[in-house]
């Protein structure tokens, strides 16, 4: 496959009939991923093959769509969201002045959050990467960010500290001082130590163009080892933003069984994080 196999560019996940049946939530799984809830917020553990935001093919087809449909149309207001293919604490205002409150410390980044990913190659120790992101021109994947010159993209600052490593794999703990596009996968992807199953930052942005065009394949396990990117939100801090609470989700199952079966980790090793 080449670029020149492709008219242009193409942006997050078109053509989903090609990508398998579309996962439609029931009630009972919505319910399983509670995290918290209160008069002010919903917080939810979203499962990684999902996206937040509402779709074309029913309420019961994304996290958001559910969550009207479960609590009311009302408690939709999206504040804390994550990428179609990362997992973790997700947090709903339950009305519109919880809501703007919110969305206003997220814009001043006034909360802490904190993902667990799993990176290939062994990560030495903690590293800081501190490099402007834009857009990637090079890419034939349009939505994909790089790290680029001073002063041609925007600050990014990425903490990634390792926590265990085996099988020639580091889990580390991840936080951000900014919050850019795709900024965790793409200074991973700098660093040299892309991300698990990462179709767009790890081995070969392509890939990516492959599983749109035939959906997930023998072919593409084997090159990314698993069918989405191994990126979890573990925690959320919102003191800082006025609810005074600190919201966790343990590692997925998904990543758990990784950890196990390719770094050597323990079950007691997986329950630590």
């Amino acid at each position: 496959m080449s670029f020149s196999d492709y008219e242009k560019p193409i942006g997050p996940w078109p053509r989903r009939q090609m990508q398998g049946a579309v996962h439609k939530i029931t009630a009972a799984e919505l319910a399983g991923w509670i995290v918290h809830v209160d008069e002010r917020v919903i917080v939810l553990n979203k499962s990684g093959e999902l996206p937040c935001h509402p779709s074309k093919d029913g309420p019961w087809s994304s996290l958001s769509g559910a969550v009207r449909e479960y609590f009311g149309a009302e408690a939709a207001h999206l504040v804390f969201r994550l990428d179609r293919e990362t997992s973790g604490v997700v947090v709903y205002a339950r009305d519109a002045v919880t809501a703007r409150k919110l969305q206003m410390a997220a814009q001043e980044r006034r909360y802490e959050k904190t993902y667990l990913a799993v990176l290939t190659g062994d990560l030495a120790g903690t590293t800081v990467v501190n490099q402007p992101l834009g857009d990637d021109h090079e890419s034939p994947v349009a939505i994909k960010s790089t790290v680029v010159a001073a002063g041609k993209g925007q600050t990014a600052v990425t903490r990634f500290e390792p926590v265990a490593a085996g099988g020639g794999f580091t889990l580390a703990r991840v936080t951000t001082e900014t919050g850019r596009k795709h900024q965790i996968r793409a200074h991973a992807q700098w660093l040299g130590h892309s991300l698990v199953g990462d179709k767009i930052y790890g081995p070969d942005a392509r890939l990516f163009l492959e599983f749109i065009e035939t959906g997930w394949t023998p072919a593409l396990a084997r090159a990314l080892l698993l069918p989405r990117q191994a990126l979890h939100c573990t925690e959320i801090d919102l003191r800082k933003a006025g609810v005074e609470q600190i919201f966790r989700a343990p590692l997925p199952e998904d990543l758990r069984r990784f950890c196990r079966e390719r770094m050597g980790l323990s079950e007691d090793d997986c329950a630590r994080f």
